[in-house]
């Protein structure tokens, strides 16, 4: 059975985070911008010829038209007409040998986000030819996972963020992350929250090593689940190194070049959590290689998601095959219209036993949201908008 054609679908769904407009906008390239009022996603469809579908998600928010283009112009032609994986080892397979064509095009950004699509796609068509669930190919032993909200940034205005974050914990979250900056919001959140809460904060490297030091000697005494990505760039791992020393947990890895990146990441003993990215790091296959690494490095996982495509509930599986603990990070928003409408919203929720991902995705929302839709076949590319 061979895959007969690839369509790239961009769509972008309003949302209300229950937040005022900021003073001064911003190009919101930040999926948590207090800017953002739409979030984009980049569907990627696989269609073997017997008519069989997989669905996969690409990285990349409103830079999507950089990853949209590697997929119609490098990735996805290389696809066609190669018979689709039975297994997981010819997932793997066809997945490295790709990956080894297009080494010198880029190991990380769009072309990686392009490959996770792909192979998260190819997961779903094994899961559906097998009629299993993707938790179950995984070797889980649970159905049974529980979400932590994910909240947007609020401008480090302390009022605000102890009025959201009160919400979510009313919604039953007892697991929650701020993109917060300033101590003095992230101390207002965790003292509005009861004893025992959970409480983590991404600050989306933001800070020199200098001031990285600072503010986590700062922010010690509030026990932090964890601070993530501390540091500017992302792959200063000697910098991170340095910091655990200050006695908060450090959680990183959504921005490292692949599963690789994780080795380097690992053996520099930079973080406490390690968290790929379904739809960067190289797809299922390639988180499943760092939950290998991890175990090898005796390093927590917890994924990295903020996502509500095909790379969200690809990330729902992998926490399942997770240890019992690892919660899901959903962005804690409310779409206008869910891509997914069937899909329990509960805080803990059991997976679907339908094959594969276990959903598909609403065609009405798939056509009044989208932004562009590219089908690559034999007769070659043909887009709609």
């Amino acid at each position: 059975m061979k895959i007969t054609a690839i369509e790239i679908t961009r769509i972008s769904i309003p949302f209300d985070a229950h937040r005022r407009q900021p003073d001064t906008l911003e190009t919101p390239y930040n999926a948590a911008s207090p800017s953002l009022k739409r979030m984009e996603t980049l569907l990627v469809k696989v269609i073997t010829e017997d008519g069989s579908i997989g669905w996969g998600e690409a990285f990349g928010h409103l830079s999507n038209p950089v990853t949209e283009q590697a997929l119609i112009s490098l990735v996805a032609p290389l696809f066609l007409q190669r018979t689709v994986p039975a297994s997981q080892q010819e997932i793997s397979e066809m997945m490295q040998s790709t990956e080894q064509a297009l080494h010198a095009f880029g190991r990380s950004g769009p072309v990686r986000y392009a490959l996770s699509a792909l192979d998260i796609a190819l997961w779903d068509l094994l899961g559906k030819r097998q009629q299993k669930p993707l938790w179950q190919l995984l070797g889980a032993t649970r159905s049974q996972i529980e979400r932590y909200a994910s909240l947007v940034s609020y401008g480090n205005d302390a009022k605000e963020v102890t009025t959201q974050i009160q919400r979510a914990y009313a919604e039953g979250y007892r697991t929650l992350k701020l993109h917060e900056t300033h101590p003095a919001a992230i101390a207002a959140a965790r003292q509005a929250l009861p004893p025992g809460v959970d409480l983590m904060v991404d600050v989306n490297c933001p800070w020199s090593r200098e001031q990285a030091q600072a503010n986590a000697s700062e922010l010690r005494p509030l026990q932090l689940g964890w601070l993530e990505e501390p540091i500017w760039p992302p792959d200063d791992f000697l910098g991170l190194s340095q910091l655990r020393k200050a006695g908060v947990p450090l959680a990183a890895g959504e921005n490292v070049e692949g599963d690789i990146g994780f080795v380097n990441l690992f053996e520099s003993g930079a973080v406490d959590v390690a968290q790929p990215s379904v739809a960067k790091v190289g797809g299922i296959t390639s988180a499943l290689r760092v939950f290998k690494l991890a175990r090898q490095y005796r390093v927590k996982v917890v994924p990295h998601c903020f996502y509500y495509g095909a790379g969200m509930l690809a990330t729902a599986h992998l926490v399942a095959a997770l240890p019992d603990d690892i919660k899901m990070e959903i962005p804690w928003i409310t779409f206008e219209a869910p891509l997914y409408p069937s899909l329990p919203q509960n805080v803990c929720f059991g997976l679907s036993d339908a094959p594969g991902l276990g959903y598909e995705p609403d065609p009405a929302v798939l056509w009044n949201y989208r932004l562009s839709l590219t089908r690559i076949d034999q007769q070659g590319v043909s887009s709609h908008v």
